[in-house]
């Protein structure tokens, strides 16, 4: 009965340093919390003030990006007009905003990338970064074969339709640089097809074999694309479609890497399981 007692005394003692503990790694668990939920805070508050940032230096400097566009049209007899008093102003606002944007996507996949680098392995953070350098530059690299390229062969275009018609072009501002920058746009997103197509290879949702065997009718559709939007000359047509080509021709090389790359990769842990 003594011995009976005793065991159920040691049952009541309560354990002082457990609950301590167990409060202890609840506050470290919540300090955690608080300290990522902090973190992504202040790269959230660093990105807003980069935008904000941008915004204004953009809105300093669009008086100049705008007569940069509007000077492509200046040998195609374009007169340019705005038909609201503050359409203007208000393309001066939209130019820098956009350049905002564009100043503040890099920081903000940067600040991403740090967010959840801790989470990630050495061989998935490399990737992460590759792809968001790559991914930037060939949006840069898009953005400036529209410009250069693309744009004025549109806007050649465009303008001979209307030679012998009678009509005289008075082009709206607003309308004007809408275009122009949805084609930049366009053309920036058009050439992230080699990234695009490493990552749905690399998801098992794209397959080499299908790019190559669908290489003829995409070249066709490019170059029939190519013949709608360019001047009537081969010339213009191949100065357009080569480019869009060459991308695809690199997308299949790029994947083909990442296949070879991921067999070798398997190729030792099966050798392994054999031996076992």
């Amino acid at each position: 009965m003594e011995w009976k007692m005793r065991k159920k005394r040691r049952k009541r003692v309560p354990t002082e340093r457990t609950t301590k503990h167990s409060k202890e790694q609840e506050q470290d668990g919540e300090m955690s919390l608080s300290g990522h939920l902090r973190e992504l805070r202040n790269r959230i508050l660093a990105c807003v003030i980069v935008l904000v940032v941008a915004i204004l230096a953009g809105l300093h400097y669009a008086p100049q990006i705008v007569q940069v566009f509007l000077q492509m049209g200046e040998g195609l007899d374009y007169e340019f007009v705005y038909i609201a008093p503050q359409e203007l102003m208000l393309q001066y606002f939209y130019v820098s905003f956009l350049f905002g944007i564009c100043v503040t996507i890099p920081v903000l996949l940067y600040q991403a990338w740090a967010f959840i680098r801790p989470g990630l392995k050495k061989s998935e953070n490399f990737l992460f970064l590759i792809a968001m350098i790559f991914g930037l530059l060939c949006f840069g690299a898009g953005a400036c074969f529209a410009y250069k390229i693309m744009l004025p062969f549109m806007l050649y275009f465009f303008n001979t339709l209307s030679i012998g018609s009678g009509v005289s072009a008075y082009i709206s501002v607003q309308n004007y640089l809408s275009f122009l920058l949805m084609v930049l746009i366009i053309f920036g997103i058009v050439f992230e097809l080699p990234m695009v197509s490493v990552v749905l290879n690399r998801l098992g949702l794209l397959k080499v074999s299908w790019m190559k065997a669908g290489r003829r009718v995409v070249i066709v559709v490019i170059f029939v694309i190519a013949a709608l939007i360019t001047p009537p000359d081969i010339v213009s047509q191949i100065t357009v479609a080569v480019p869009v080509i060459l991308l695809y021709e690199l997308s299949i090389f790029l994947c083909s890497v990442c296949e070879k790359i991921g067999h070798r990769k398997e190729d030792p842990e099966e050798n392994e399981n054999e031996r076992e």
